[in-house]
């Protein structure tokens, strides 16, 4: 069975596209393009690494390492090219209460687990079911995320250093007024025209590069005192980057993972469980939204290999483990990343940041990072869902604003499992409403009468189907005919052995015409029940069912 499940994973890795190159080759314009945008992620992600660090309660190395090593394992080996990982709010927020409780240590364990079991996921093949997802809750999981980016930029309009730690993350904070703030509203308007002027001028440097750069060249040459990326970090204790050596996760600061026993299993298992299912959550549907963006298709269960591989190194390195990030991931595909050497470009220059550049990097105002990521909820919301409303079923309205709602007032993942299980009760409620049946007289058996059930039968509609028959009615023969039904469970099977002995309790006769092979050997009951028909459909019932021991299993 493991060769099984092998030979069927790795046949699956062919198909994936693993390229480094775009279809017309690389050359050195598009090099440049790739560079040029990986160095535009890398510059936004400085600060949501911070920030995420400082909602999970740890220090901003362990957001930067998560950042800068799930970028370039999901890069090599991911599942979609374009595609920007690193720490992520959904993660944070779930986090910080096992730090709080149980102190980092037990935090590096989890994230090493937490990929395990992604990687499990993706051999599994898992990934495949997140094609189960409705197209209603994609529309309400990018609209809640675009909010969910939006109200998180909320926080740079507050003074640096007044937030306080709740025990459950940092709030709180003054707001800024009078001439700060509308020096901030001026940058970010600034940020946001050049990045929407730029492509009409040049595509030469990426247009969210061009923003950052030079509005960063206004506020450092002119001596503006404005929120710059410094102010985030001296919040966290500083950046100092120089003094705590990379991959120094097994002992930093003193701690070490926690010991492998059981009971560190028992307290980090549940923890690990909720993150790796909202990493994949997350990055599943990103690698949906880029494939709609770039038109490619695949690699689901390789991105839940290369997350998970990507998470448990980061585990091991001291790093806080991440997913897809959506607004990084928007960036690139925006500014022209279409391969891999983007994705890695922002990693390496990341790095370069946490080394060597952590001086310029502090210099650059928040104002022009805030003015992208507005840029990013501009370009990720879905704003034809807003004219659709009113014109898809009221189901699918009603899931897509009950997603984007549970999405910014609870996360991502809880929304799309509300999302997807709304939809498919109300699929079962429309198929269930389906079944119906018209009669005749048989015309090769005088007297009899017959049933012709129209519609899908299941657990849903196996009630509607009862109360289709005049039992004490009908004539002393009757034939029920599935020609234009479908037999999808045991509640249908149950269904229509109850029919039949309330049938067969007043001595009266029934057959059973077009039910599948399968059907005629789980229907045991009686011989004369079912009546062979040539023309019996070949489909299979999900299930297999015995009469006589009631037993369910798999077929």
């Amino acid at each position: 069975m493991a060769r099984s499940i092998f030979h069927s994973f790795t046949k699956n890795l062919e198909v994936t596209d693993l390229r480094w190159m775009p279809e017309d080759g690389f050359s050195a314009g598009r090099l440049r393009i790739e560079l040029l945008s990986g160095l535009t992620v890398a510059l936004a992600l400085v600060p949501e690494a911070v920030a995420f660090a400082f909602v999970a309660g740890v220090h901003p190395l362990v957001g930067l390492y998560a950042a800068f090593l799930v970028g370039l394992i999901t890069a090599l080996i991911g599942g979609r090219p374009g595609m920007i990982s690193g720490a992520t709010g959904a993660l944070a927020v779930v986090m910080v209460a096992l730090v709080a409780q149980h102190g980092v240590e037990y935090l590096f364990a989890t994230v090493i687990l937490m990929g395990l079991l992604q990687v499990f996921a993706g051999v599994m093949q898992w990934g495949k079911f997140i094609r189960l997802v409705p197209h209603p809750v994609m529309l309400g999981f990018v609209n809640g995320l675009a909010i969910v980016i939006f109200l998180a930029q909320m926080s740079q309009f507050k003074v640096p250093g007044t937030m306080v730690d709740t025990g459950h993350g940092m709030s709180g904070g003054e707001w800024l007024s009078g001439t700060p703030l509308y020096l901030m509203l001026t940058l970010v308007a600034a940020t946001m025209a050049i990045i929407w002027v730029m492509p009409r001028i040049t595509k030469f440097i990426p247009a969210p590069l061009a923003g950052i750069g030079i509005v960063a060249a206004v506020v450092i040459f002119t001596g503006m005192e404005v929120p710059r990326v410094g102010d985030l970090a001296s919040i966290q204790g500083g950046l100092p980057m120089l003094h705590v050596p990379f991959g120094d996760g097994l002992g930093l600061y003193g701690t070490a993972l926690a010991p492998f026993t059981l009971e560190t299993f028992y307290i980090i298992l549940p923890y690990a469980v909720i993150l790796a299912a909202i990493g994949l959550i997350e990055s599943l549907l990103t690698l949906n939204l880029v494939g709609d963006m770039t038109n490619t298709r695949g690699g689901a269960s390789q991105e839940c290999v290369a997350q998970g591989v990507a998470n448990t190194v980061t585990g091991f390195f001291g790093g806080m483990g991440g997913c897809a990030m959506i607004g990084q991931s928007m960036i690139n595909v925006k500014s022209g990343g279409r391969t891999r050497v983007a994705g890695i470009a922002a990693a390496v220059f990341l790095l370069l940041f946490i080394l060597v550049g952590s001086p310029l990097i502090e210099q650059i105002p928040l104002a022009a990072l805030v003015g992208v990521m507005f840029m990013v909820v501009i370009g990720t919301f879905a704003w034809n869902s807003l004219t659709i409303l009113r014109k898809v079923p009221l189901t699918d309205a009603f899931v897509i604003l009950l997603v984007t709602v549970v999405t910014v007032y609870k996360d991502l993942a809880v929304a799309v499992v509300v999302g997807v299980i709304v939809s498919a009760l109300a699929y079962a409620w429309n198929n269930a409403r389906r079944i119906h049946a018209t009669t005749r007289q048989s015309a090769t058996e005088e007297g009899a009468k017959v049933y012709e059930i129209h519609g899908p039968l299941f657990f849903g509609s196996s009630d509607g189907f009862t109360e289709l028959f005049t039992v004490e009615d009908d004539p002393e023969r009757v034939i029920i005919d599935f020609a234009d039904s479908r037999v999808v469970d045991q509640s249908a099977l149950q269904a229509i052995e109850a029919i039949a002995l309330k049938y067969e309790t007043i001595g009266k006769n029934v057959k059973l015409r077009h039910l599948t092979r399968d059907c005629h050997t789980l229907l045991t009951k009686a011989g004369h029940l079912v009546v062979d028909s040539d023309d019996d459909p070949d489909y299979e019932l999900a299930v297999d069912y015995s009469v006589r021991t009631g037993v369910l299993g798999g077929h």
